[in-house]
């Protein structure tokens, strides 16, 4: 999946430029889709929460069966490695992952011992706060019932994209998408939060999406700052009705959503806000990388 012309992959044991091959045509994960990755960033010379990404990325390995051959740590050192070697300001997108070669007698379940581990490096800039125009998706949320939906598997994919599809075949740029139960779970690609008389809410954590490393560090960067947070179950009429909306992820970390299908919606003052005070954290709390 390159999304630019500037890639460095760690994979066996080496460094090399561009899109490189990692995957073979009987792999286990080509055909039984469980490879697992994560996503930091490096941004302004500074890479926030970078622990936090590669602990997930091993969780996430382990929930699909598979068995990390490396730790968190040396994953992270591996990342400040490749970073160091890039020697540029560009921002980039940190991306590990794991996938089995391997199967177990039976085909479906993968060898655990046989996971294998990249990292690429991709050159992608990051988001400006702009025009972000939302609807609501027909399509809806797998949860723990249905999916492995606690890991962040490429598996899981392909169902958000056929929601940014929709949406974009509307003339919009993202959706809400609902849980199986009728609530709001997040949007097609980050967590969202409603701003309503000055209070921020956001769905609860209830399995049907990942507890977005971004989603946890705004909702205590804004609790310290003396902000009310409620998570809870929230409907499409609690966004309808709400003054502001904004989105956190790892990609962009907060943007600013401008509509929900007809209804205007201001870059308000707390998203604004948010905005602020994540990227004093990111630059106060996390040494610029030296290069």
């Amino acid at each position: 999946m390159a999304l630019s012309d500037t890639q460095l992959t760690f994979f066996n044991g080496k460094w090399t430029e561009g899109n490189t091959p990692i995957l073979g045509a009987a792999d286990h994960s080509m055909w039984h889709g469980n490879m697992v990755f994560d996503g930091a960033r490096f941004f302004e010379g500074v890479m926030p929460d970078l622990a936090h990404h590669c602990e997930r990325v091993v969780a996430s390995a382990e929930t699909m069966g598979m068995q990390s051959p490396v730790t968190a740590a040396e994953i992270a050192e591996l990342v400040r490695e490749g970073v160091k070697r890039l020697n540029t300001e560009d921002a980039y997108y940190l991306r590990p992952m794991m996938w089995s070669a391997d199967c177990l007698p039976g085909i479906m379940e993968a060898d655990p011992e046989s996971t294998r581990f990249a990292v690429c490096l991709e050159k992608i800039a990051m988001p400006l706060a702009g025009n972000m125009p939302m609807t609501v998706s027909p399509f809806r949320r797998p949860d723990p019932r249905t999916a492995l939906t606690t890991a962040k598997a490429a598996c899981l994919y392909p169902n958000n994209a056929r929601i940014i599809t929709e949406a974009k075949s509307r003339g919009f740029k993202n959706a809400l998408s609902l849980d199986l139960d009728g609530y709001v779970a997040e949007s097609a690609t980050s967590n969202v939060f409603l701003v309503k008389d000055g209070v921020v809410r956001t769905p609860s954590h209830n399995g049907t999406f990942l507890n977005g490393v971004t989603r946890r560090r705004v909702i205590g960067l804004l609790r310290s700052n003396g902000f009310q947070v409620d998570e809870a179950s929230l409907t499409v009429e609690n966004f309808r009705d709400a003054d502001e909306m904004f989105l956190t992820g790892n990609a962009a970390k907060v943007l600013p959503v401008t509509a929900l299908d007809e209804r205007k919606l201001q870059h308000g003052p707390v998203t604004r806000k948010v905005r602020e005070l994540y990227w004093d954290f990111a630059h106060t709390k996390f040494e610029k990388v030296a290069l």
